[in-house]
């Protein structure tokens, strides 16, 4: 392991052409977009994971070699870079190794970083900068935590400039290793509480994180956001935005996608893109072009079982998130019927944020919800936790009729009896549950 900085100064970890670099946990969001940067560098990837995906998949067709279920680590390996929700065991130290967020952050100080941080609206608004980016010329390195389809599908993009756009993870307090010129918050709300453990932790830590710009930075804030304000008052180089603004109204009647929280992001995306010195026109030109990502709203017309549906698949899995997303999907569709399949992500995250889950689909705009079982995070799950909270205990807190549990293998049997033709049924999480909308055929 590289542990001092006199180490990592010595180390050069992206200058070498013929570097071969070994990825543990390739298949996650965010390691795999690295994978992608060396792979377009010319370096040599090599990586693992617990499962086969799309992602591995797509990796593989790109000329990554991977092996699932094993992690072996290549002799001749050059630097180990692993997902930091993966436990590393025996690792040879005579191997240069590096967290994914210590390696993304030796890429921040290589360029003109623009990092986009906050507890919901991160994917989004990371696309909606690039894409403006993009649009104006300025040719941005892209990783961002989904798959765009202006991205061929990828989550992503290399440039030929100095301007490299990520989307910065509070989880395990990773964006500290970064060091951007530009940090675009969100919003600020208790999520992670397994590691932060109260919300308190979690605004000081987002405080930390804003003081890593320098005094030219600049900091794009949610002026709506109580938490940010905490953080955020005195700070001479911060620029807010706010619904308030003049620019919400048109943003609503041009965005393609639905909800208050989008026309939030794309505030966010408005105000970084001035910082830079982008004119509005070719702002809210890309703004009304962007069709969304992969999972966040991901919407289609199909017909199953004989029946006409429309289908959302989205990546939803905090109470607020949830929240925003149905009373979306109901503003869009005010009078269809709406059914939530939803699966909770990490055991942990229903337990600490239990009480909020029951108030949101209690109060749910939709016609029925189905909870299928936890999604369980290996290696980042505590067995006493596990033990206290399930999604039938969740049902049961909710006390609401249209509010069920189903396993996950039932639901698809339910649905054939169920739908008469004409609902919207969003399948909604952050684990695997967006495999069941391939159910649908």
């Amino acid at each position: 392991m590289l542990k001092s900085k006199d180490e990592r100064r010595n180390f050069n970890f992206f200058a070498h052409t013929e570097m071969k670099v070994h990825f543990i946990g390739i298949g996650g969001i965010g390691v795999s977009a690295l994978a992608q940067y060396h792979l377009v560098k010319g370096h040599k990837v090599s990586g693992s994971d617990l499962s086969s995906s799309e992602i591995t998949q797509a990796l593989k067709k790109k000329g990554a070699k991977i092996t699932i279920g094993k992690n072996t680590i290549p002799k001749n390996a050059d630097l180990v870079i692993y997902s930091p929700a993966v436990k590393i065991k025996n690792l040879k130290s005579r191997i240069p190794a590096l967290s994914y967020p210590e390696a993304l952050g030796e890429l921040t100080k290589e360029h003109f970083t623009i990092a986009v941080s906050g507890t919901h609206g991160k994917s989004t608004t990371t696309a909606m900068i690039a894409l403006i980016l993009i649009k104006a010329g300025f040719d941005p390195n892209v990783i961002i935590g989904t798959k765009l389809k202006e991205f061929k599908d990828s989550n992503f993009r290399i440039g030929k400039s100095k301007y490299l756009v990520i989307e910065a993870d509070e989880h395990f307090a990773s964006f500290l290793n970064y060091w951007p010129k530009i940090i675009v918050l969100t919003n600020i709300e208790a999520d992670h509480l397994d590691y932060y453990k109260k919300l308190e932790n979690v605004i000081k830590t987002f405080g930390k994180y804003v003081g890593h710009l320098a005094k030219d930075g600049i900091l794009v804030a949610n002026k709506d956001d109580k938490n940010i304000k905490k953080i955020c008052l005195g700070q001479a180089s911060t620029i807010f935005y706010s619904l308030k603004q003049k620019e919400a109204k048109k943003l609503r009647k041009i965005l393609k996608i639905p909800g208050e929280h989008n026309v939030y992001n794309a505030l966010a995306a408005l105000t970084a893109a001035r910082a830079l010195g982008i004119s509005d026109r070719v702002s809210f030109k890309a703004l009304s072009e962007y069709k969304g990502a992969w999972r966040r709203f991901e919407t289609k017309r199909i017909t199953w079982n004989g029946k006409r549906i429309t289908l959302v698949s989205d990546y939803g899995h905090h109470p607020t998130k949830v929240r925003v997303t149905l009373s979306a999907a109901r503003e869009k569709w005010p009078k269809k019927k709406i059914c939530c399949i939803y699966q909770p992500h990490q055991y942990q995250r229903t337990y600490y944020l239990f009480k909020d889950f029951v108030k949101v689909f209690k109060t749910a705009p939709v016609n029925k919800t189905i909870i299928t079982d936890i999604f369980d995070v290996p290696g980042r799950e505590e067995k006493s936790i596990k033990q206290k909270v399930n999604s039938e205990k969740l049902v049961k807190a909710i006390k609401k009729d249209s509010v069920i549990y189903l396993p996950k293998a039932g639901i698809m049997d339910y649905l054939k009896k169920d739908l008469r033709g004409g609902e919207v049924v969003i399948v909604m999480g952050a684990g695997d549950i967006y495999k069941l909308v391939d159910s649908f055929r």
